[in-house]
């Protein structure tokens, strides 16, 4: 396993999961909401084109990567809608947990996409095993 891959992987994650639909300040304006099929996209890309090695294992960081990233903001906004919201937002995080399992699939594809679009695939004389 390539943990810088899923270390840049899991920050993207984090990254566009937390800041996505937040207010700027002094303004009425929210940036643009992204949905989990893109932030898992995008995450999933940058995983795989750090991994670079083939297409399945590029696309195993960027499911890693996503679901990992996904879980941390999980865990992040149940905290939050439990402290402004009580059990409803107790219950609403135990909800988005179950999609945290669903992020995989987007997070694999942009894996695999971020992967090939880095192009060149190192020999295994290159591989640094962990």
């Amino acid at each position: 396993m390539n943990w810088k891959a899923v270390l840049y992987g899991f920050l993207a994650s984090i990254i566009i999961g937390l800041v996505s639909g937040l207010g700027l300040p002094f303004t009425d304006a929210t940036l643009p909401a992204i949905g989990a099929g893109v932030t898992g996209l995008i995450a999933g890309a940058v995983a795989g084109y750090v991994n670079n090695w083939t297409l399945g294992s590029d696309a195993l960081h960027g499911g890693v990567a996503t679901v990992i990233g996904a879980l941390v903001v999980a865990v992040i906004l149940t905290f939050i809608g439990t402290l402004g919201a009580g059990v409803f937002g107790l219950g609403a995080g135990i909800a988005l947990l179950v999609a945290v399992a669903i992020a995989a699939i987007p997070g694999a594809i942009g894996g695999a996409i971020g992967g090939y679009l880095h192009g060149g695939r190192r020999d295994d004389a290159t591989r640094t095993t962990a």
